[in-house]
């Protein structure tokens, strides 16, 4: 079903010289919060939307009319980075991580995107004349685009990154917003280079930036994961838990990301990815996936402080310090901790206040949604139809981002959870009026049966008060207690 989405705007080309030129402008939470609310957050939110909104119902190759001339570019540009790969041959050095050939190539690329003329000129091959202004606004995000040379790794804030710099692309119109452009932004340009990158990654062995290891969904990707559930989204023939079956074709990027999972990491696939394994065997639809990894890569990325640190702003992307409204942080809020269950090492126990009741970008173009209540179904008509919640199998252990047992007067987050609602009279928005949060997701359920992880609590934690049945046996016929004596034999029920 087409939804109705935002226009991304337009900067005149006149105009570009007169802007800033992007620096490093995250350096606390207080800038992340700045950051949130500035125009450039929500530039590259509705540029994401309509990515995602461009490949619904799409595969990989595209069957569309051949690329543009700006697609071409950019491809061709990615190519000439590759044939560098073989040029710079990796030194021979007894490192496990990060080779020093990497930082040559970072060399060549510092270099090749200052140029204007020579032959070797990355950004003055790709943009015609007029654009002369926007090279050095775009420069800084294609050189975080491939990694750290200094520390020599990779990961989602070098994605996104490269996202910022098609975004920048975009804003000055020499990718055009429009459904096809788009849809080869996503089906050509993204898996290009992907591509790229894990070349890069096996060639200098780069290692994972910031990574959570089993408690993360990857450890360098994950708009990979956000396009494809979206190019999966409307259709009912291929479950989710078709991951687990490998090996998969590559007619999306979902599976392409999963496919690329199982050539650098071996053993149990719910071992080391846990979370997607906790997706493909607990999410019961691909809708459900996508807007849940939308709201995953906000919280784990965009708003996490040591990732968006790197990433210069300004410029083409307003920076909007002086323009950001702050209003107090409701008090009463934030993710409510389920009582037993066993959190990351990283998590932080007191989440981050927030210092605007702004609704989440990532569902501001769909229609609002009324909350749930005590009851077993509270949905007002004419809402849209997000899928009901499934309850946690008694006593299961849940995982330490799945929210099982919301607290009283808080509002019941999807399967990636996020920031519950403030209790009424706190200052917060209500679900559903101007400005407040416009959906409620259900949380995902355990599957019953499920093998818990080594690091499983084997006695869950129980309220005062109250009895609480061994976690293996919630699903078993009661069995009669053995005498107190070990040595008496067994009665004919025990046999």
């Amino acid at each position: 079903m087409a939804r109705q989405l935002a226009q991304l705007r337009e900067i005149p080309l006149a105009g570009v010289s007169a802007l800033d030129l992007p620096t490093l402008k995250i350096q606390t939470d207080e800038d992340v919060d700045t950051w949130r609310q500035s125009r450039s957050y929500q530039d590259y939110a509705i540029f994401l939307r309509r990515l995602n909104e461009s490949v619904v119902g799409r595969d990989i190759p595209t069957t569309d009319a051949s690329p543009s001339e700006a697609i071409r570019k950019i491809i061709a540009l990615l190519d000439s980075l590759d044939a560098w790969i073989d040029e710079i041959p990796p030194q021979v050095s007894p490192q496990r991580f990060g080779n020093l050939a990497f930082r040559t190539w970072g060399r060549r690329l510092e270099e090749a995107s200052r140029l204007a003329t020579e032959s070797d000129a990355l950004l003055g091959n790709l943009l015609p004349p007029a654009y002369a202004a926007v090279i050095p606004q775009v420069e800084p995000y294609l050189l975080t685009s491939f990694g750290s040379f200094g520390r020599m790794d990779y990961g989602t804030g070098h994605e996104t990154s490269f996202a910022l710099f098609l975004l920048c692309l975009a804003l000055t119109r020499f990718l055009h917003p429009v459904p096809d452009e788009e849809r080869s932004i996503v089906l050509t340009v993204f898996p290009r280079y992907l591509r790229l990158c894990w070349r890069l990654q096996d060639v200098y062995k780069l290692e994972p930036a910031g990574s959570h290891g089993v408690w993360g969904l990857d450890d360098s990707s994950f708009l990979g994961y956000v396009f494809g559930s979206g190019q999966l989204r409307d259709q009912t023939d291929i479950p989710v838990s078709a991951v687990l079956h490998p090996p998969l074709p590559a007619t999306n990027l979902y599976f392409m990301s999963i496919t690329r999972i199982h050539q650098v990491k071996h053993g149990p696939f719910h071992e080391h990815s846990s979370q997607l394994h906790s997706i493909a065997t607990g999410v019961p639809n691909w809708a459900k996936v996508n807007s849940g990894l939308f709201k995953m890569y906000e919280a784990e990325v965009l708003l996490k402080r040591v990732v968006v640190q790197h990433i210069p702003l300004g410029g083409l992307l307003q920076w909007d310090e002086a323009n950001a409204t702050s209003t107090p942080a409701p008090t009463g809020t934030g993710t409510v901790d389920t009582l037993g269950a066993t959190r990351a090492p990283w998590a932080s126990s007191t989440p981050a206040p927030s210092t605007a009741n702004v609704s989440s970008w990532y569902s501001n173009s769909l229609p609002a949604v009324a909350p749930r209540g005590s009851g077993p179904s509270t949905r007002a008509m004419g809402a849209s139809s997000t899928p009901a919640a499934t309850a946690d199998a008694p006593g299961a252990t849940c995982a330490p981002w799945a929210s099982s047992a919301p607290a009283p007067g808080t509002t019941v987050s999807s399967w990636y959870s996020s920031p519950a609602a403030a209790p009424q009279g706190s200052g917060a928005k209500a679900i559903g009026s101007p400005g407040g949060p416009t959906s409620i997701p259900a949380p995902m359920a355990d599957a019953p049966g499920a093998t818990r992880a080594p690091w499983a609590s084997s006695t869950p934690a129980s309220a005062p008060g109250t009895t609480v049945s061994s976690w293996y046996s919630n699903s078993l016929p009661a069995v009669t207690p053995r005498s107190s004596d070990p040595r008496a034999p067994l009665s004919p029920s025990e046999l």
